[in-house]
């Protein structure tokens, strides 16, 4: 026979499941209500242990994982909208559009008449490429220069297979060699 403090909290349990709306089994320590607190308080382990042991295994299921659903809709905000919000000026290019571009980055005369401050506006105001090359795969030759020549080479090999391109297949010249292979065919001598 169960002890009767073990007892009341499973009449208590029933109660509060009668109360509860259409939930079967006990989900979460809110269906308990205040009587696990009270169990903690006053030190009554056995019925700690059996309300914690009443509720589910799946903790997915506890009310501190289940957020409310909002069905307020997604703003998606893009780069530009934000820089004409907080008026900024147009972003940097990644790379020269164009060869002519490389006058832009002339800007040694600045620094050498120290206008340190007119070389920031200038920047400022028309921001410049960020490189030359918009080459990812690019590799600078003081990077390869301090690699092993293992990587060196592999780094050339890969290179000369991308440089190589496939030779133009004529298909004409293609059907007109099996063409003229089937009709000299000895087989084809036979059968006429």
């Amino acid at each position: 026979m169960l002890p009767i403090r073990i007892l009341s909290v499973v009449n208590q349990y029933i109660i509060l499941k009668s109360d509860a709306l259409s939930n079967d089994i006990l989900v979460h320590e809110l269906q308990l209500g205040e009587q696990l607190n009270e169990s903690v308080h006053h030190a009554r382990r056995a019925d700690f242990a059996l309300m914690i042991a009443m509720l589910t295994d799946d903790v997915r299921a506890h009310s501190q994982f289940k957020l409310p659903l909002s069905t307020s809709e997604e703003k998606t905000t893009s780069t530009e909208q934000l820089r004409k919000l907080f008026q900024l000026p147009d972003e940097a290019p990644l790379a020269l559009a164009d060869i002519e571009g490389v006058a832009a980055f002339n800007q040694a005369s600045l620094v050498e008449n120290q206008q340190l401050d007119q070389l920031r506006l200038v920047n400022t105001l028309k921001p410049k490429p960020l490189a030359f090359r918009d080459d990812a795969k690019y590799v600078n030759q003081q990077v390869m220069t301090n690699t092993s020549l293992y990587c060196q080479q592999k780094h050339q090999q890969k290179n000369a297979a991308q440089s190589q391109q496939r030779a133009e297949f004529n298909v004409n010249a293609w059907l007109t060699a099996v063409q003229t292979t089937i009709v000299k065919s000895p087989l084809m001598e036979v059968y006429a």
